[in-house]
């Protein structure tokens, strides 16, 4: 039986802080050239070296105050401020690369869906079928007050929109525009077919929509769905909505139940087990040797900045643990920021103290970090493919471009030796690459099937 193929996203922000914090003071890190076209652009060429299937944007709208009741920790250490919009720059490093995809995070809080579907389905022209768009509905309270309100709404309450904003986005992308509605023909005058292009009408708690969707049909229609929730109802969310879901876990067991559960959500919605390609995030250090990758994991840590990933993990759960002292243990509490971090970490039984957090946070993130010759990270990566039936990484960076340099030229050879990774690009659209040759679409089985138009695929 082949091997299981791993996928991989590298996983970037358009700022200098992303995950691992404080490396942007390591005299090789170049992330401070985040507003240069370049650094984009050779960041693309170099991942479509590697035969990555995709570069994922992440995005926050709002800054991180929680800690210390400030952002001042966030401004010195460039927690994610500044950040810059992830969608513009798509286009530049599309026009570089022929097979990389993108994945984009858009906050639909505080997005308009009409122009939205536009922004969208233009980036999908424009890549030849190559976007995607995590879906998020944000966390902070700093986001809600910058766009006006009090607070942000509660957390299923945000979900509950979600499902609205994503009814409205299925009749535009796949409804409005009947496959064959657009003729170009010359001799006719004819551009599209009026009898074939509808107007949506929608009538909802949130949205009120009217009109025809401005875009013609780009490849995919609809853009690859992500989505990261792992509460409750972000995992409904996930079954339902979701093509690829990231999750972030410790522990091999604590992974395999959340894909499983993820897995069995999709079943019960519908779809096929198979319908997620389910992505963890992690950190990698690697060199030729052993003794050398634990030298440079060493290097990392003395520019890194544990107190700064504190900060992040602060706002990401709601709670200020400035209010701690280094031993005291963190008290159960509710949050409406992420539900699944603020549950882990006050957990009665978790016995999380500020100390546990920072050493945790010796790279400046939280996520799993695997430090080793090539030999040993491809070990790692298999065994948490095969014992958690994750189907692949969204490989954060520590050093930029230094640390996906490192993963491209040592890492990606031994994978591909092991036949668990591919040695060139399928041709098609980033679904079909992902998913099913022929199936640029979302299939049928998807709930924006349920919008398009009598007669069409």
């Amino acid at each position: 039986m082949p091997k299981k193929q791993i996928r991989l996203n590298a996983f970037n922000m358009n700022c200098v802080g992303h995950i691992n914090h404080g490396l942007w003071t390591h005299p090789r890190d170049r992330s401070s050239d985040y507003t240069s076209i370049e650094y984009w652009t050779e960041q693309a060429r170099l991942l479509e070296r590697g035969k990555f299937d995709g570069l994922f944007l992440a995005d926050i709208v709002g800054v991180y105050d929680v800690y210390q009741g400030s952002a001042d920790l966030t401004l010195r250490e460039s927690i994610q401020l500044p950040v810059n919009d992830p969608l513009l720059l798509v286009s530049a490093m599309a026009a570089v690369t022929k097979h990389l995809g993108f994945g984009v995070t858009v906050n639909l809080t505080y997005e308009a869906p009409y122009l939205f579907a536009r922004r969208m389905s233009t980036l999908d022209h424009l890549t030849r079928g190559r976007i995607g768009w995590n879906i998020v509905t944000g966390y902070l309270d700093s986001a809600a007050r910058a766009m006006g309100l009090s607070q942000q709404p509660e957390h299923d309450a945000r979900y509950e929109r979600a499902e609205e904003f994503m009814q409205v986005l299925y009749k535009l992308w796949e409804g409005s525009w009947e496959d064959g509605a657009v003729l170009r023909d010359r001799q006719r005058r004819v551009y599209a077919d009026p009898a074939k292009v509808h107007r949506i009408s929608h009538r909802g708690e949130h949205y009120q929509v009217d009109g025809y969707h401005l875009s013609e049909p780009s490849p995919q229609r609809t853009p690859v769905l992500y989505q990261a929730g792992a509460s409750d109802r972000g995992q409904q969310f996930a079954a339902a909505h979701a093509e690829c879901v990231f999750i972030s876990s410790q522990k091999p067991e604590a992974a395999r139940k959340l894909v499983s559960d993820l897995r069995d959500q999709a079943q019960l919605a519908g779809r096929r087990r198979e319908d997620l390609k389910i992505f963890m995030g992690i950190s990698v250090v690697v060199a030729p040797t052993a003794a050398e990758a634990r030298e440079k994991y060493a290097e990392y840590c003395r520019h890194a900045n544990p107190e700064a990933g504190l900060a992040h993990f602060a706002s990401g759960t709601g709670f200020d643990f400035s209010a701690y002292g280094i031993d005291e243990a963190i008290k159960p509490a509710s949050s409406n920021a992420i539900q699944s971090s603020a549950k882990a970490v006050t957990a009665a039984d978790a016995g999380w103290t500020v100390r546990k957090l920072l050493d945790q946070l010796a790279l400046g993130g939280r996520y799993v970090t695997i430090v080793g010759s090539p030999q040993q990270v491809a070990d790692q990566l298999e065994a948490w493919v095969r014992d958690t039936d994750i189907d692949g990484f969204n490989l954060t960076r520590t050093v930029a471009p230094e640390s996906f340099e490192d993963f491209v030229n040592l890492v990606i050879p031994e994978l591909q030796a092991r036949g668990c990774y591919k040695l060139e690009y399928e041709e098609g659209t980033l679904r079909e690459k992902l998913f099913e040759a022929g199936q640029p679409t979302l299939p049928a089985r998807h709930p924006a099937a349920n919008y398009r138009q009598a007669g069409q695929a």
